[in-house]
Formats: structure tokens, C-alpha cells, sequence
């Protein structure tokens, strides 16, 4: 019998039209451009406007585009997982919103939460629906409005997050192509350095917490870079060696768009030239959970048939992980 993989059959993507500049930073906090880009390669960010508007919204918004490529109905989707650092509301899930708003009605849904590392996370958990056979269209999609929980008037952490959603279409195939290895790793005692005070179970919202801006992100900047300069360089290198991969046969690093130093570490551990790197942390900042779809959705037309690609992240909690694949298909552009 052969194998099953999951197979990346559409990619799609959605940024808000507001462009957050440096320049407009520098008016509302202690910063300059010069700064940014020097500490992050951050030139600006896209923020989601607008009353009434979430997470969901743009994830709908990435699920038509991909839709409309691979030409099916919604109604043909069987699952959607959706990794979110944002969701919607606490309860329900922000997949069930999506399934609902983009007429997925035959699907079934729920949330990832595992910080920047979400996405990976959640491919992985996707891909094991197509294996077995379960499902034959699950939907991932990465999504955050980080704009909603962060405070700017903190350099910290104000300068590096943007808005924006991707997604992509899981398919079985059996022709050797797909979803090939994963790697997923979690250290818990890292919540200390990357969270959000308030909010959850342990301290509910209140007067006193809001008024303390405890809902915002918490950041202790030069720890967190730390752990993530070597565990996501650690565990690309890992599946490569695994998969008997170098970097000679490795088409793409698809690396989470945190900080342009520690994506220029992890491509130096594979030895990788700059022009196999996506790299839209320039335009678009750090989205958590949407930076690897949308660099899939952005690079989509350069990507062939058994191009050898790894995914890496790295995210708050502490999590981090990566994700071998070999591409499934050229874009119409090219076929």
C-alpha cells in the first residue's frame, strides 16, 4: 500500500491595507528607524482597522484566495484548524467563526494556541487527518491581530508586531510529495520571559489589570532571543540531518519572521544562501502565527514541483519546531 502524505495543494494570504510605518512610531514612542531596523529589519507593518474586526476576518479573507485558486466549493472542506495567538473571543473557537463566515459548513474546527510556534504546530496536527485517511481537504491557516494586545507606548515590543493571515489546503498524496518530517519541541519554563499577564484563569481581567496594562504582550527581549537564536537554528539543522538533507539539495528556508538576526543565524546553521531565505519582515513584522504562510503565499510562484523546503519558528511558551516538505506542485504561472 503506498504511503500517504499530506500534500500543500493552494496557498492563500491576506495583509490589512493600513501601513504602519517607523516613521509613524517614532510619534507615538521613544524610537527611532534607525533603531528598528538595526535591532529587528523591521521597516514597517500592516494593522487591522476598523470597528467590530478580528482575527477571523482576515483568516476569511486568506480562505477565499485559496479557495478561489484550487476552484472548490467550500462546502468540500472537511476540517480547519486554525492557529491564533488572537482569537476572536475566548469562547467559541475562532475556526468555528471562520467556517461560519467563509460558508465551510460541512467542516469541522478548532484553535491551536502554542505562540509563533502555532502554525507548525497546527500543520503538523492537520497532516495527521490526511494520513489516516480521516479527511481528504483540511485547512490551516495562521492568523493574528497582535495589534489588539499590544501597548504603544513600549519600544519593546510595540516596533515588532503586524497584523495578517495565511492559509493552506491539505491533500493526500501518494506520489512521495508533501508534509515528509516534523519536529516539535516545548520548555514551559520560558512563559516567564514571552506572555500575557492578565486575562486567562490564573488572573482574570479586571480594573486593577487593566488599568496596570497587564492584557498587553510582556517581553524580556534579550532572553527570548537568546532561546531562539539556537533552538530554532537546532532543531532546522536537526530535521535536515534527519532527512539527509544539505544545503545544497534544500531549495527553501521558510524561517518565522521574529527578528532578521536570528533568521540570519538559523540560515547560517544551514549553511544556506540568502537567496533560498523568504524573508517579509521588512514589510510586514512579526505576525506570530501568520509569518509562515504568508511567506508561502508571497513566494508561491518561485516554488516548483520537489522543491526540498523546511519550515522553522520559534514562539513564546517556549515553543519551537520545524517542518520538512517537499512541494507539491508549480503555479499556474509555471505549469
Amino acid at each position: 500500500m503506498q504511503k500517504i502524505h499530506a500534500s500543500i495543494t493552494a496557498v492563500g494570504g491576506y495583509v490589512p491595507d493600513y501601513v504602519l510605518t517607523n516613521a509613524e512610531l517614532e510619534t507615538m514612542m521613544d524610537t527611532t528607524d534607525e533603531w528598528i531596523q538595526s535591532r529587528t529589519g523591521i521597516q514597517e507593518r500592516r494593522i487591522l482597522k476598523g470597528a467590530g474586526k478580528g482575527s477571523s476576518d482576515m483568516a476569511v479573507e486568506a480562505v477565499k484566495n485559496l479557495l478561489a485558486k484550487r476552484g472548490i466549493s467550500p462546502k468540500e472542506i472537511d476540517l480547519v484548524i486554525c492557529a491564533t495567538t488572537t482569537p476572536d473571543m475566548q469562547f467559541p473557537a475562532t475556526a468555528n467563526v471562520i467556517c461560519d463566515k467563509a460558508g465551510m459548513t460541512n467542516a469541522w474546527g478548532y484553535d491551536v494556541s502554542a505562540a509563533c510556534s502555532g502554525f507548525i504546530f497546527a500543520l503538523t496536527t492537520g497532516s495527521q487527518f490526511i494520513e489516516t485517511g480521516k479527511h481528504k481537504k483540511v485547512i490551516v491557516i495562521g492568523v493574528d491581530k497582535m495589534s489588539s494586545i499590544l501597548n504603544y507606548e513600549d519600544r519593546t515590543t510595540a516596533i515588532i508586531f503586524g497584523d495578517g493571515a495565511g492559509a493552506v489546503l491539505l491533500e493526500p498524496d501518494t506520489e512521495g510529495y508533501g508534509i515528509i518530517d516534523s519536529l516539535q519541541r516545548t520548555d514551559g519554563s520560558g512563559r516567564v520571559f514571552l506572555h500575557q499577564k492578565a486575562g486567562g484563569s490564573v488572573k482574570p481581567a479586571t480594573i486593577e489589570t487593566v488599568m496596570n496594562k497587564e492584557h498587553y504582550v510582556y517581553q524580556e527581549g534579550q532572553q527570548v532571543f537568546k532561546f531562539a537564536v539556537k533552538n530554532m537554528a537546532d532543531v532546522a539543522a536537526e530535521i535536515m540531518g534527519r532527512n539527509g538533507l544539505t544545503a545544497d539539495n534544500v531549495h527553501w528556508l521558510v524561517p518565522h519572521q521574529a527578528n532578521k538576526r536570528i533568521i540570519n543565524a538559523t540560515a547560517d546553521r544551514m549553511n544556506l544562501a540568502p537567496e533560498k531565505v523568504m524573508v517579509n519582515i521588512h514589510r510586514y513584522g512579526n505576525t506570530t502565527n501568520g509569518t509562515l504562510p504568508l511567506c508561502l503565499w508571497e513566494w508561491e510562484n518561485k516554488m516548483h514541483r520537489g522543491d526540498n523546503i523546511i519550515l522553522a519558528a520559534f514562539g513564546g511558551g517556549f515553543t519551537w519546531g520545524s517542518t520538512y516538505i517537499r512541494w507539491a506542485y508549480d503555479t499556474p504561472a509555471k505549469a
